[in-house]
């Protein structure tokens, strides 16, 4: 057996603000790692005074952002709690951002996993000091409890699971088998990348549920064997159910059988504001000190930064038209850290399927995607005080530069920002600009000077663009690319929305019936696994692949970099996509973080609110200090 030295995925949206230092932290070529993060200012604090049992700590979510479903397997489309892992506890935690590690093993429900040499089985032994609230253990057998509900999950439809991917797992395993009470032996019909399976499969798609609580249809029913795929079915269609009837989220007992340090204790449908506290009976290490941890809701970057300013929050976050406020609020007392998250990239979503004003027949013309790409100032908008204010990294593809899987153009852009080499594109694909303005196709055809297959004479380059309507960046950000666009006839409309209605809408998977009404997406920053393969996002059919884009080679290079334990297949596999462009991309901002000094813990635990911004939050080091 070959044993592994080294990991969740979350699309976020987070803040930017003021001038920028380098921070160091590249990573060994032995590891995988959490990569070198980009840009970072501000500093950490140690940790200090003694904990002081009590105080109730107020979290900021992310603004238009409100968790829609408990249940923790969950869709594509589904906004979780920024918290649900400190209720449900993954098989493993991510390691502390800057770590050349890719899990926290003391923090985990498991050892690290073995593979055999063949790559093709996996066996997990899970620690035998974690129980469920209700007194059960945390066993092997929720782990396949998990795994039968995915099965039911996609039997049904793809969509229903955020984690799918044709051909992937669940559909490559040829069995799960609890071997003793604590160990779990999975068997998959091909080799897997270790680094993938930790990182993307154990690490994020294995969520242990409780399978002698929840194996049920119906509310006080019968326990059912979910083994039997029948049972199995029916009980996930109840668990999806009732993980969706929002004013039922924290009475439900369902909800209530939980193995992390906290438990929901309330929340209000009407707005997405929840109150977390501690799980009296948690059973692993470091239980927390405070009385409740409150996430409160936003409509606006600007009331959240009220709030800040009135004392009214504990932790939060700071967008990057707020820049000039950060001294004041220091002086309050708030410690300020930002940086890029350390596998982050940021996106644009292309919708490939998009049939208005031919768009799919349009786009599909890589030489479109690459003028495109020409019109964004990723150097501009990251010095611009009205976008980054100088906080935010260059990214040009999916695998950050100072990690082994760095694309090998490394950080010259393929596409860099050149107005005038869109316009020759287009001039030489046989697109002019008329009287009004607007480029439009003179020379149909499939040859080297034709706008491309099935594009006719007179179409126009028209076409609409969707972002999130916060933080400002985003805007700004994107009122830059549309002007710039402009300006080489390309008409691009844009319209600000909330996250949840581009996490809703701006998904083929979830919501074919709008599939024709976006072109362009821009939700802020996604998120890979810290072996930062795209099979999630880009395979043919993936989950996430939210615009469908489908290229065979791309396909074949994911596949390669799952199955094979070569890192220079990633590597082939993140150069291509920078390349290939199935995305635009824009610059990664910095998460920034801003928390009050009444609250301390390790370093480390406010560097991790970096790494997708309070969209992701694990209050349970932090504690109130004498």
């Amino acid at each position: 057996m070959t044993r592994l030295t080294t990991h969740r995925t979350l699309r976020g949206v987070f803040a930017t603000a003021a001038a920028s230092l380098l921070i160091a932290g590249c990573t060994s070529a032995e590891s995988t790692g959490t990569g070198s993060g980009g840009e970072a200012f501000g500093s950490l604090p140690e940790a200090v005074g003694q904990p002081t049992a009590g105080g109730t700590i107020t979290v900021a979510s992310p603004v238009g952002l409100a968790p829609n479903v408990i249940y923790p397997n969950r869709a594509s489309s589904d906004s979780p709690f920024a918290a649900q892992q400190v209720m449900f506890k993954y098989l493993y935690s991510e390691a502390d951002v800057g770590s050349n590690e890719s899990v926290n093993t003391a923090r985990s429900l498991a050892e690290l996993p073995t593979a055999s040499d063949d790559g093709k089985t996996f066996t997990i032994k899970m620690k035998d000091s974690y129980k469920w609230s209700d007194g059960k253990p945390v066993s092997a057998d929720d782990v396949i409890f998990s795994i039968e509900l995915i099965k039911a999950a996609i039997a049904e439809s793809p969509a229903n699971w955020n984690g799918y991917v044709a051909g992937g797992f669940p559909e490559n395993l040829v069995s799960a088998t609890a071997t003793d009470m604590y160990t779990v032996e999975l068997q998959l019909n091909q080799a897997m990348n270790p680094d993938f399976f930790l990182s993307n499969v154990a690490g994020q798609l294995l969520i242990p549920l409780p399978s002698t609580a929840w194996n049920v249809a119906s509310t006080g029913g019968a326990h059912l064997d979910y083994t039997v795929p029948e049972n199995a079915r029916a009980i996930y269609q109840y668990l999806s159910e009732q993980g969706r009837a929002q004013s039922s989220f924290a009475s439900n007992p369902l909800w209530q059988v939980v193995n992390g340090p906290f438990r929901l204790q309330s929340f209000e449908s009407a707005t997405g504001a929840y109150t977390l506290v501690p799980n009296v009976n948690y059973t692993g290490p470091n239980p927390s000190t405070v009385e409740a941890v409150k996430f409160l809701p936003f409509t606006s970057t600007s009331a959240m930064l009220n709030q800040l300013k009135a004392g009214e929050l504990t932790v939060g976050a700071l967008d990057a038209s707020y820049a000039s406020q950060v001294s004041d609020l220091e002086k309050q007392g708030y410690h300020v850290y930002g940086r890029p998250g350390p596998t982050q990239f940021n996106p644009v979503v292309i919708n490939f399927k998009n049939t208005t004003n031919n768009f799919d027949k349009v786009i599909a013309q890589l030489y479109i995607r690459q003028a495109l790409q020409h019109l964004i100032d990723q150097p501009g908008y990251i010095k611009s005080r009205g976008i980054y204010g100088g906080a935010g990294a260059p990214s040009y593809t999916i695998g950050q530069v100072g990690t082994r899987f760095a694309p090998s153009f490394g950080e010259n852009a393929p596409y860099p920002y050149d107005p005038a080499a869109a316009e020759k594109l287009l001039t030489d694909h046989g697109w002019e600009v008329g009287a009004d303005g607007t480029r439009a196709c003179v020379n149909p055809g499939t040859g080297p000077g034709n706008c491309g297959a099935e594009i006719p004479a007179g179409q126009t380059l028209s076409f609409n663009l969707l972002y999130a309507n916060s933080p400002a960046s985003i805007a700004n950000r994107n009122i830059a690319f549309i002007s710039a666009a402009q300006q080489v006839g390309i008409t691009i409309s844009g319209e600000a929305k909330s996250l949840n209605f581009l996490y809703e809408n701006a998904d083929n998977n979830a919501a074919p019936a709008y599939q024709d009404q976006w072109a362009l997406a821009d939700e802020g920053s996604f998120n890979a696994a810290a072996y930062p393969s795209a099979i999630r996002y880009l395979a043919t059919g993936a989950s996430f692949n939210l615009g469908h884009y489908s290229d065979p080679k791309a396909d074949a290079l994911m596949e390669a970099s799952v199955n094979s334990s070569d890192p220079n297949a990633l590597v082939a596999e993140t150069t291509y996509l920078g390349e290939n462009l199935p995305y635009l991309f824009m610059p990664n901002p910095a998460n920034v973080a801003i928390w009050k000094s009444d609250i301390s813990g390790p370093p480390s635990s406010f560097a991790n609110l970096t790494r997708y911004g309070v969209g992701i939050v694990d209050p349970q080091p932090w504690y109130f200090h004498s």
